[in-house]
Protein backbone atom coordinates (compact mmCIF):
# COMPACT_ATOMS: atom_id res chain seq x y z
CA UNK A 1 0.00 0.00 0.00
CA UNK A 2 1.69 3.17 -0.72
CA UNK A 3 2.22 5.66 1.44
CA UNK A 4 1.20 8.58 0.58
CA UNK A 5 -2.05 7.61 -0.82
CA UNK A 6 -2.87 5.25 2.50
CA UNK A 7 -2.24 8.70 4.45
CA UNK A 8 -4.57 10.76 2.13
CA UNK A 9 -7.00 8.46 2.10
CA UNK A 10 -6.83 8.22 6.52
CA UNK A 11 -6.76 11.88 7.07
CA UNK A 12 -9.82 12.75 4.30
CA UNK A 13 -11.90 10.16 6.27
CA UNK A 14 -14.25 9.04 3.01
CA UNK A 15 -13.91 6.38 0.76
CA UNK A 16 -12.73 6.42 -2.26
CA UNK A 17 -14.25 4.06 -5.04
CA UNK A 18 -11.43 5.26 -7.89
CA UNK A 19 -8.82 4.32 -5.31
CA UNK A 20 -7.33 0.53 -5.91
CA UNK A 21 -7.37 0.09 -2.06
CA UNK A 22 -10.16 -2.60 -1.56
CA UNK A 23 -13.05 -1.18 0.42
CA UNK A 24 -13.37 -2.98 3.38
CA UNK A 25 -9.82 -2.68 3.48
CA UNK A 26 -10.02 1.56 3.14
CA UNK A 27 -13.30 1.45 5.79
CA UNK A 28 -11.31 -0.43 8.61
CA UNK A 29 -8.59 1.78 8.38
CA UNK A 30 -10.25 5.17 8.20
CA UNK A 31 -12.57 4.21 10.96
CA UNK A 32 -9.56 3.09 13.50
CA UNK A 33 -7.47 5.78 12.69
CA UNK A 34 -10.46 8.45 13.41
CA UNK A 35 -11.04 6.81 16.77
CA UNK A 36 -7.08 7.12 17.68
CA UNK A 37 -7.25 10.42 16.58
CA UNK A 38 -10.16 10.93 19.31
CA UNK A 39 -8.57 8.69 21.64
CA UNK A 40 -5.16 10.36 22.01
CA UNK A 41 -6.76 14.05 21.98
CA UNK A 42 -8.81 12.89 25.41
CA UNK A 43 -5.83 11.91 26.44
CA UNK A 44 -3.64 15.00 25.99
CA UNK A 45 -6.45 16.99 27.45
CA UNK A 46 -6.44 14.64 30.83
CA UNK A 47 -2.20 15.77 30.92
CA UNK A 48 -2.92 18.78 30.62
CA UNK A 49 -6.02 19.48 32.80
CA UNK A 50 -5.85 16.79 35.29
CA UNK A 51 -9.03 13.33 35.12
CA UNK A 52 -11.79 16.02 34.15
CA UNK A 53 -15.18 14.71 32.69
CA UNK A 54 -16.51 13.75 30.43
CA UNK A 55 -13.10 13.45 28.81
CA UNK A 56 -11.83 10.36 30.97
CA UNK A 57 -14.96 8.07 30.25
CA UNK A 58 -14.94 8.95 26.87
CA UNK A 59 -11.63 8.11 26.16
CA UNK A 60 -11.82 4.60 27.63
CA UNK A 61 -14.78 4.92 25.30
CA UNK A 62 -12.50 5.63 22.25
CA UNK A 63 -10.15 2.66 23.09
CA UNK A 64 -12.75 -0.34 23.46
CA UNK A 65 -14.05 1.67 19.84
CA UNK A 66 -10.55 1.19 18.23
CA UNK A 67 -10.48 -2.49 20.12
CA UNK A 68 -13.75 -3.72 18.25
CA UNK A 69 -12.72 -2.45 14.97
CA UNK A 70 -8.92 -4.10 15.11
CA UNK A 71 -10.90 -7.53 16.13
CA UNK A 72 -12.86 -6.71 12.39
CA UNK A 73 -9.67 -6.00 10.76
CA UNK A 74 -8.08 -9.43 12.36
CA UNK A 75 -10.63 -11.10 10.87
CA UNK A 76 -10.20 -9.62 7.08
CA UNK A 77 -6.73 -9.72 7.07
CA UNK A 78 -6.89 -5.98 7.34
CA UNK A 79 -3.34 -4.03 8.51
CA UNK A 80 -3.94 -1.83 11.42
CA UNK A 81 -2.56 1.53 10.47
CA UNK A 82 -0.10 2.96 12.86
CA UNK A 83 -1.10 5.18 15.50
CA UNK A 84 0.74 8.34 14.76
CA UNK A 85 -1.67 11.28 16.45
CA UNK A 86 0.00 12.04 19.71
CA UNK A 87 2.77 14.10 18.25
CA UNK A 88 0.32 15.84 15.88
CA UNK A 89 -2.97 16.94 18.40
CA UNK A 90 -2.80 20.31 19.68
CA UNK A 91 -4.85 21.10 23.04
CA UNK A 92 -6.62 23.90 23.52
CA UNK A 93 -5.52 26.59 26.70
CA UNK A 94 -9.47 25.80 28.77
CA UNK A 95 -11.32 23.32 29.14
CA UNK A 96 -14.16 24.71 27.74
CA UNK A 97 -12.67 24.84 24.75
CA UNK A 98 -11.84 21.45 24.61
CA UNK A 99 -15.58 20.63 25.26
CA UNK A 100 -16.36 22.73 21.94
CA UNK A 101 -13.67 20.52 20.40
CA UNK A 102 -15.26 17.83 21.95
CA UNK A 103 -18.87 18.66 20.01
CA UNK A 104 -17.10 19.53 16.58
CA UNK A 105 -15.19 16.10 16.70
CA UNK A 106 -18.08 13.69 17.16
CA UNK A 107 -20.14 15.87 14.93
CA UNK A 108 -17.29 15.04 12.63
CA UNK A 109 -16.89 11.68 13.53
CA UNK A 110 -20.80 10.57 12.87
CA UNK A 111 -20.45 11.86 9.28
CA UNK A 112 -17.23 9.96 8.56
CA UNK A 113 -19.72 7.23 9.68
CA UNK A 114 -21.91 8.19 7.31
CA UNK A 115 -19.89 7.90 4.47
CA UNK A 116 -18.12 4.60 5.82
CA UNK A 117 -22.04 3.07 6.17
CA UNK A 118 -22.76 4.01 2.47
CA UNK A 119 -20.25 1.51 1.92
CA UNK A 120 -20.59 -1.08 3.81
CA UNK A 121 -21.54 -4.78 2.38
CA UNK A 122 -21.04 -6.78 5.50
CA UNK A 123 -22.76 -7.40 7.94
CA UNK A 124 -20.14 -7.58 11.10
CA UNK A 125 -18.93 -4.36 10.10
CA UNK A 126 -22.08 -2.91 9.38
CA UNK A 127 -23.42 -3.63 12.66
CA UNK A 128 -19.94 -2.51 14.93
CA UNK A 129 -20.22 1.11 12.50
CA UNK A 130 -24.08 1.47 13.56
CA UNK A 131 -22.83 0.87 17.38
CA UNK A 132 -19.83 3.23 16.96
CA UNK A 133 -21.76 5.90 15.49
CA UNK A 134 -25.08 5.56 18.22
CA UNK A 135 -22.05 5.72 20.65
CA UNK A 136 -21.21 9.59 19.50
CA UNK A 137 -24.75 10.51 18.52
CA UNK A 138 -26.55 8.98 22.13
CA UNK A 139 -23.66 9.54 24.63
CA UNK A 140 -20.50 11.45 23.40
CA UNK A 141 -21.87 14.30 21.70
CA UNK A 142 -24.39 14.59 24.46
CA UNK A 143 -22.18 14.84 26.95
CA UNK A 144 -19.94 17.13 25.79
CA UNK A 145 -22.93 19.52 24.23
CA UNK A 146 -24.21 19.21 28.11
CA UNK A 147 -20.65 20.54 29.42
CA UNK A 148 -20.84 23.39 26.94
CA UNK A 149 -24.36 24.15 27.95
CA UNK A 150 -23.44 24.07 31.94
CA UNK A 151 -20.67 26.53 30.96
CA UNK A 152 -22.88 29.45 28.99
CA UNK A 153 -25.85 28.70 31.48
CA UNK A 154 -23.97 29.13 34.48
CA UNK A 155 -21.24 32.10 32.97
CA UNK A 156 -22.81 34.83 32.04
CA UNK A 157 -20.83 37.44 29.16
CA UNK A 158 -21.38 40.81 29.02
CA UNK A 159 -19.53 41.21 25.53
CA UNK A 160 -22.40 39.38 24.10
CA UNK A 161 -24.19 40.97 21.43
CA UNK A 162 -27.91 39.69 21.60
CA UNK A 163 -28.66 40.63 17.91
CA UNK A 164 -25.88 39.03 16.54
CA UNK A 165 -26.61 35.88 18.29
CA UNK A 166 -29.76 36.06 17.54
CA UNK A 167 -28.97 36.39 14.19
CA UNK A 168 -26.68 33.26 14.41
CA UNK A 169 -29.28 30.85 15.89
CA UNK A 170 -31.69 31.85 13.05
CA UNK A 171 -29.19 30.38 11.27
CA UNK A 172 -28.39 27.12 12.75
CA UNK A 173 -32.37 26.91 13.20
CA UNK A 174 -33.02 25.91 9.28
CA UNK A 175 -30.08 23.23 9.74
CA UNK A 176 -31.55 21.52 13.15
CA UNK A 177 -35.19 21.88 11.68
CA UNK A 178 -33.71 19.77 9.09
CA UNK A 179 -31.98 17.42 11.10
CA UNK A 180 -34.49 16.97 13.61
CA UNK A 181 -37.31 15.96 11.31
CA UNK A 182 -35.11 12.75 10.49
CA UNK A 183 -33.19 13.88 7.90
CA UNK A 184 -29.61 13.53 9.16
CA UNK A 185 -27.73 13.70 6.16
CA UNK A 186 -23.83 14.04 5.87
CA UNK A 187 -24.39 17.53 4.24
CA UNK A 188 -26.05 18.87 7.05
CA UNK A 189 -23.80 17.56 9.66
CA UNK A 190 -20.67 18.79 7.47
CA UNK A 191 -22.74 22.46 7.70
CA UNK A 192 -22.43 22.43 11.51
CA UNK A 193 -19.38 20.93 11.82
CA UNK A 194 -18.03 23.76 9.80
CA UNK A 195 -20.06 26.81 11.64
CA UNK A 196 -18.84 25.22 15.06
CA UNK A 197 -15.32 25.52 13.52
CA UNK A 198 -15.87 28.97 12.97
CA UNK A 199 -17.46 30.02 16.08
CA UNK A 200 -14.66 28.40 18.03
CA UNK A 201 -12.27 30.82 16.24
CA UNK A 202 -14.57 33.49 17.66
CA UNK A 203 -13.95 33.20 20.99
CA UNK A 204 -16.80 30.02 21.16
CA UNK A 205 -19.74 32.19 22.43
CA UNK A 206 -21.83 31.41 19.54
CA UNK A 207 -20.89 28.01 19.72
CA UNK A 208 -22.32 28.32 23.27
CA UNK A 209 -25.71 29.29 22.06
CA UNK A 210 -25.92 26.87 19.34
CA UNK A 211 -25.28 23.50 21.32
CA UNK A 212 -28.00 24.92 23.87
CA UNK A 213 -30.42 25.02 21.09
CA UNK A 214 -28.94 21.39 20.03
CA UNK A 215 -29.57 20.56 23.08
CA UNK A 216 -33.18 21.92 23.12
CA UNK A 217 -34.04 20.22 19.64
CA UNK A 218 -32.80 16.87 20.69
CA UNK A 219 -34.77 16.95 24.15
CA UNK A 220 -38.06 18.01 22.45
CA UNK A 221 -37.53 15.78 19.90
CA UNK A 222 -36.99 12.59 22.61
CA UNK A 223 -40.04 14.21 24.46
CA UNK A 224 -42.15 13.63 21.41
CA UNK A 225 -41.57 9.95 20.43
Amino acid sequence: METNIDEQLLLSARVDVTSQIPITTQILRIAVYDEYKAYETYTKIIEKFGLVQPFVNIKEAEAIHYGALIKLMEKYAVEVPINDWYEKIEIPNTIIECCEMGVAAEINNIAMYNNLLSHVTQDDIKNVLYQLQAASFNNHLPAFRNAVLMHYTSNTNANVNQENMMGKLGEYQVLLDDIMSGNIDESSITKIFSKLNLSMTSGAVFGGAIIALMNNYISKNQNEE
